[in-house]
């Protein structure tokens, strides 16, 4: 392809991508795996398949009202919803691509069967948080979440691998993580450690995937801790949480207070349909 037809063919795979549910879109050429050399070679997605020219990245927002609910039945929903959302939109969009004659293949947005089989081997075969960097979809929080502009890191993301080769989108050049240390001080587990230097906290796995085999056990899964209380994003204009005290004082302000008016919608979701918070 000359680089109009390039140009052209990613104008039509967005408006693809967008009619099977994507809210987010991003192109990230291989080459960024390289330049970048943060991903062991083995997770680049051209030693995953050799033919990948280009990885299309797509995401989908979590509502933080939802999110807020944490632990509840609702959010263990609407993370199954996404996530099965996801991987149609992948798959049909790789199959669509192949019809074009552009070799194309998907991975799923989780790289693992089950929570045990994390613990035992807590790194997927590819990273999606990533690949939305290089696509230009956001950059790399404290929390090794994706933040993004319009949702901070309250957003699911998949992949697709294609033949051809389209036009990168342009990187997120300012970091959008203000290094608050609102998910590494709220976090149940205490998962997240500063390191001196560094932006991205050194994360202990174990404690984490602990505390979600639990909440499975009582179908309130994921925790979401992190994304829930992050300031980033635009989402938290549209629903009026600007403000972090809400987040800062919900344990104490609970136990002073069980029937608080500002966790009341939060406690009935709570109580309903799973496990005893």
């Amino acid at each position: 392809m000359n680089p109009r037809q390039s140009i052209q063919l990613k104008r039509r795979i967005t408006r693809e991508a967008r009619r099977l549910g994507a809210n987010l879109v991003g192109y990230a050429p291989i080459t960024r795996w390289r330049t970048d050399a943060t991903v062991p070679e083995p997770y680049w997605p051209q030693s995953i398949w050799p033919s990948t020219q280009t990885v299309i990245v797509m995401g989908v927002p979590m509502l933080l009202p939802i999110i807020e609910s944490t632990p509840s039945i609702n959010y263990q929903e609407l993370y199954a919803t996404a996530n099965q959302l996801l991987d149609q939109m992948a798959f049909r969009l790789a199959a669509w691509l192949n019809e074009l004659g552009h070799a194309s293949i998907y991975l799923t947005r989780d790289g693992y069967g089950s929570l045990d089989i994390l613990r035992r081997k807590p790194v997927a075969s590819f990273s999606h948080v990533w690949a939305g960097r290089h696509a230009g979809l956001g950059t790399i929080g404290l929390s090794h979440m994706l933040l993004s502009p319009g949702f901070g890191p309250r957003v699911r993301l998949v992949s697709v691998f294609t033949s051809a080769t389209l036009p990168g989108d342009p990187l997120v050049k300012k970091e959008l993580c203000n290094q608050c240390g609102l998910c590494a001080r709220l976090c149940p587990v205490q998962a997240f450690a500063r390191v001196k230097g560094r932006r991205i906290a050194d994360m202990r796995k174990d404690p984490c995937t602990e505390r979600h085999l639990q909440l499975r056990r009582d179908n309130r899964f994921p925790c979401g801790i992190c994304a829930k209380v992050c300031p980033i994003g635009a989402d938290r204009l549209l629903y009026h949480r600007t403000n972090p005290r809400v987040y800062l004082h919900e344990e104490a302000g609970l136990g002073n207070n069980p029937d608080a008016a500002e966790y009341r919608g939060w406690n009935h979701l709570r109580a309903h349909g799973s496990g005893n918070p």
